[in-house]
């Protein structure tokens, strides 16, 4: 048997000169095999070593952070002059070459790869802020407040603090009714038609808004010391429907302001005698025929001072296409006033209070040969 076993162990050593001796049966003692790696598997680290698979990321660079804080620094400076009112600075050539430096350095940042993000919000800011937008807005602040300080002569600025209104005569102001007696006459005005129009049709009156003070623009850009007086409106309470009845009481007004000192009523809705093309009568006023119109205006003065009075009826039964009942309930809403019926009101422009007669005669001095 050994014999055997032998024979066939040396058939397969045969041809082996100078090869490695074969180990015994079984292996050395202690010894392992080596074991093939599988594919797909991932190499074990190699001692010492301190490689990983990601990508180690690279903190931003200066470049990036120079160009967020300059596009940020010249937000804040734009939005300074808005708030300062300087629109003729953000124009300047002075801030157009600063916007063209911040460019350029966010430029640069786009194109360095660490700086690339910081660049990209720099650019989001600078869009958001820049000449352009910022100064639109400062041109339409300017515009709506008149303030042109910064591209005024010290000429323009004395016009601008003319006390009365270009065209118009100072003197005419001062002789003409002051704000007070304005106020006094259209109150008595109004009490003297209420009494009449409640004991001949039964009326019951509202009173309407309250009374407006707006100041007067002096044609030079700035304000004057006078104001547009728009007096407290008066209401009824009850619809005027009929046209005989509209007729006659409009008659019964024309009697009243008559003895107040003003001229005769005057129709704005009537083609007959108002002058204006029917065809802009019937836009304005619903029809060019006043027994369908849904609006009547009338209108007196007292020219040559300033009181004008206006006396509307305004009637939703004449209402074709409910569009005049939406504008009635609109302007319910805003004032409160009754949707249809009589309503009176007085206006006055450019009229001086008698507390400020005496500034405005004194400023008057610094501007011989205005008016």
């Amino acid at each position: 048997m050994v014999m055997d076993h032998e024979k066939q162990r040396a058939r397969y050593i045969a041809g082996t000169e100078g090869a490695p001796p074969v180990p015994p049966p079984g292996g050395y003692r202690g010894a392992r095999r080596q074991q093939a790696p599988v594919a797909g598997a991932p190499l074990p680290p190699t001692p010492g070593a301190t490689a990983t698979l990601d990508v180690e990321k690279k903190p931003a660079n200066t470049l990036g952070w120079i160009a967020l804080a300059a596009s940020v620094l010249f937000a804040l400076i734009l939005l300074g002059t808005l708030v300062a009112g300087g629109t003729d600075i953000l124009y300047g050539v002075t801030m157009l070459a600063l916007q063209l430096v911040v460019v350029a350095v966010i430029i640069a940042a786009l194109f360095s790869a660490r700086g690339r993000m910081l660049g990209a919000i720099a650019l989001i800011v600078t869009i958001l802020f820049n000449v352009a937008t910022v100064g639109g807005m400062s041109a339409l602040q300017t515009s709506a407040s008149g303030n042109y300080e910064g591209v005024k002569s010290d000429e323009q600025k004395h016009e601008e603090a003319y006390p009365a209104i270009k065209g118009t005569d100072p003197q005419q102001t001062l002789s003409q009714q002051s704000l007070e007696e304005v106020r006094a006459q259209s109150d008595a005005l109004f009490a003297d038609i209420r009494d009449r129009l409640t004991a001949e049709f039964g009326f019951t009156w509202v009173p309407v808004g309250d009374e407006d003070l707006r100041p007067e623009r002096n044609g030079y850009g700035g304000e004057s010391m006078l104001v547009e007086f728009t007096s407290t409106g008066w209401a009824t309470n009850e619809p005027i429907q009929d046209y005989a009845q509209k007729l006659d009481v409009m008659a019964a007004i024309d009697d009243v302001v008559l003895e107040h000192g003003l001229w005769d009523l005057y129709s704005f809705n009537d083609p007959t005698n108002s002058g204006i093309d029917p065809s802009m009568i019937a836009k304005l006023y619903g029809s060019d025929d006043p027994r369908t119109q849904n609006t009547w205006e009338y209108y007196t003065e007292n020219y040559p001072d300033p009181l004008r009075f206006y006396a509307n009826i305004y009637d939703l039964s004449k209402d074709s296409d409910g569009g005049f009942l939406a504008a009635r309930q609109a302007q319910n809403a805003r004032t409160g006033e009754p949707l249809e019926g009589l309503q009176l009101v007085v206006i006055a422009s450019g009229v001086l209070s008698e507390a400020d007669r005496a500034e405005f005669e004194k400023k008057l001095e610094e501007y011989p040969g205005f008016g």
